[in-house]
C-alpha cells in the first residue's frame, strides 16, 4: 500500500523516458519517481526508497529526498513564504508545505521558524497545523533531573509556556519558572522537576538553587559591570526589576548577592550593591553619579 506522506520501500515497475513507475509488485497503483531523482543503475524489480507527496497538479509524486517531517510527526520548520492562503513552509522535498491560517496559533512570516505536525486534509493533500498538544506523547524516557531539549510551542499566562520535547514529548514550563524573554518557536534546554502521573513533564530553565547559584552570582558581576560597578539598587528590590535586569527571580538573585557578599566580591549599601574587587566599581559615566549620590548621604 502506497501512503502518501511517508517514507517507504516500493518496487520499481515500468520504466519511461522521464523516470520510473514505483509501487508494489502485482498492485494496481503506481507512483512517478522523476527521472533526476532515480538512483544511478537502477532498474526495473529493485527497491528504492521513496517519499510520497502530491504534486501542484494534485497527484501523487516520488522523490529519493529525504522529507524534514512525515505524517504523524512533529518538526520545527522554516517559513518560506506567505500567501493568500497560509504560509508555505520548508518540508525538505521540491514542494513547500501549507501551513493554513486557521492551523496557525499566532501569525508567521517568511523566514520565521514554527513548530508543526504534518496531516492529510479532508482533500487528502498534506498540510501542516501548529496545533500541536494533541500530537505529543506522553511516554517519555525522562526522570527527574534530566535534562532536554525542546521547542517552546505556547505561552499561557496562567500556566506558563508549553514545550515539546524531542518534538514529541509533553512538557510545560510553570508560570513561577519562566524567567528571562521566551517567545513561542524559542529552542530551549530544560531541568524535568518533576515527571507527572500522566506523564507529562514540569520543566524548569535552570538548574537546582544550589548548583544554580554560582552562575547566576556570575551574571550578576557581569550587571553590575554593565553598572559601571555600582548597581542602583539593592537585593531588596522590586522582583519587576531583578527580573528585567537579570532575567532571574528575588529568591534566585538574593542567593546570587549573598554568594558574592560572602565571597568579599561586593558590598550593599542602602541604595546600591558596589563591586569591591578588581577597581571595577566606580568607572564611567553611572558610576560617578552614584558615587556623588553615597557621598551626598555621608556614604563611602
Amino acid at each position: 500500500m502506497i501512503e502518501l506522506g511517508k517514507i517507504q520501500e516500493l518496487e520499481i515497475l515500468r520504466e519511461k523516458e522521464f523516470g520510473v513507475y514505483v509501487g508494489e509488485a502485482g498492485g494496481e497503483e503506481a507512483v512517478l519517481l522523476p527521472r533526476k531523482q532515480v538512483p544511478a543503475g537502477a532498474k526495473i524489480g529493485d527497491r528504492v526508497t521513496v517519499f510520497i507527496y502530491k504534486d501542484s497538479s494534485d497527484r501523487l509524486i516520488a522523490t529519493t529526498r529525504t522529507p524534514k517531517i512525515q505524517t504523524g510527526e512533529t518538526a520545527l520548520l522554516e517559513v518560506k513564504d506567505v500567501s493568500k492562503i497560509g504560509a508555505f513552509l520548508d518540508m525538505g522535498v521540491e514542494k513547500d508545505l501549507l501551513l493554513p491560517f486557521k492551523e496557525q496559533t499566532r501569525p508567521v512570516k517568511k523566514g520565521d521558524h514554527c513548530l508543526v505536525t504534518l496531516y492529510v486534509d479532508k482533500s487528502g493533500r498534506l498540510a501542516a497545523t501548529m496545533r500541536v498538544y494533541s500530537h505529543m506523547s506522553s511516554d517519555s524516557p525522562y526522570k527527574e533531573g534530566d535534562w532536554a531539549d525542546g521547542i517552546l510551542y505556547e505561552i499561557n499566562e496562567q500556566l506558563g509556556a508549553f514545550v515539546a520535547v524531542d518534538c514529541r514529548y509533553y512538557g510545560l514550563i510553570p508560570k513561577r519558572e519562566m524567567f528571562g524573554k521566551l517567545r513561542e518557536g524559542d529552542s530551549v534546554h530544560v531541568r524535568v522537576m518533576r515527571v507527572r502521573e500522566d506523564g507529562k513533564l514540569d520543566l524548569s530553565l535552570r538548574d537546582k538553587a544550589y548548583l544554580q547559584m554560582n552562575t547566576d552570582a556570575q551574571a550578576v558581576l557581569k550587571g553590575i559591570d554593565e553598572f559601571d560597578g555600582v548597581l542602583p539598587f539593592t537585593d531588596q528590590a522590586n522582583p519587576q526589576v531583578i527580573l528585567r535586569e537579570f532575567g532571574m527571580s528575588k529568591n534566585a538573585f538574593k542567593r546570587a548577592v549573598g554568594l558574592l557578599l560572602k565571597e568579599g566580591k561586593i558590598e550593599i549599601t542602602d541604595t546600591s550593591i558596589r563591586r569591591i574587587e578588581g577597581g571595577a566599581a566606580g568607572k564611567g559615566k553611572k558610576g560617578e553619579i552614584v558615587k556623588k549620590m553615597h557621598k551626598q548621604r555621608g556614604k563611602k
